[in-house]
């Protein structure tokens, strides 16, 4: 697919900034690094790569703003766009040489993400969509969502709380609701590959709490893009400012939403 100079842009930005972390991921022993909290770390590898992006994007729209996990919020001069990143969604599992987790890059224009990318470095694939232009992977694969319908067919990804995050009772409960009836439950460790997996038909439904904005800004617009659906977890939540969210296909979403909802 042709894409827009902005996600030409996004997609150069994720893979410039993705050949830094494959070659830290590939030692990753010998990895600088230093604790921001229980179960969530930052290593020099995601601090690098936030900088190359950063300097991509910014260099080329100097005046859009910026939201980065590493580096923050920056006021643009344009106040209708700005990029969301993540530079290394999976943080844990890179650490721990589980070769499972991603760069993310959302453009938001208007309070709406327009474009995005998440690029799972380890397996080279290229997720990205743009608004109204349909989800693609690598070259020229348009992605769907699943078709199955019934919840016993349907694989399910979640998040599970750690260090100091309080949902660990709410997502006991979720559990305790949705795994009997599934066909399995997964929890991958990487927000923004959850849902581009949900976009690929590989999940029926994600959902998880206590995201941040640069978690799930890419992520969504694919599910969209690939014709699934995306809520809050709550019903009338906004997910990227309550940080909570469900994305699924469209067969099964009602069904899960019911089962979370109570």
């Amino acid at each position: 697919m042709q894409g827009s100079a902005n996600l030409n842009l996004m997609i150069k930005a994720a893979r410039k900034a993705a050949r830094t972390l494959i070659k830290d991921f590939r030692e990753v022993e010998n990895l600088q690094v230093s604790a921001k909290g229980p179960g969530d770390f930052v290593t020099r590898a995601d601090r690098e790569a936030e900088r190359i992006i950063k300097e991509d994007l910014m260099g080329a729209r100097p005046s859009y703003g910026w939201v980065g996990e590493e580096t923050g919020i920056q006021q643009g001069e344009d106040p209708t766009r700005r990029w969301i990143v993540d530079p290394l969604d999976g943080t844990t599992n890179f650490l721990h040489g589980i070769p499972h987790w991603a760069v993310s890059i959302a453009l938001e224009h208007k309070g709406e993400i327009v474009a995005a990318v998440v690029y799972d470095a380890p397996k080279d694939e290229m997720f990205y969509a743009e608004k109204g232009t349909g989800c693609w992977l690598n070259d020229n694969r348009r992605l769907r969502v699943s078709g199955r319908r019934r919840i016993e067919e349907s694989l399910f990804v979640t998040g599970v709380p750690s260090g100091a995050q309080k949902t660990l009772p709410a997502t006991l409960k979720d559990l305790s609701l949705t795994m009997p009836g599934s066909a399995g439950m997964r929890r991958s460790g990487s927000a923004s590959l959850d849902l581009a997996w949900v976009a690929a038909g590989r999940y029926e439904a994600y959902w998880e709490r206590e995201l941040k904005a640069w978690d799930m800004a890419a992520g969504m617009l694919l599910v969209r893009e690939a014709g699934g659906l995306v809520e809050g977890i709550r019903e009338g939540q906004e997910p990227l400012e309550s940080g909570s969210l469900l994305a699924a296909n469209e067969q099964v979403f009602a069904s899960v939403a019911k089962m979370l909802r109570g």
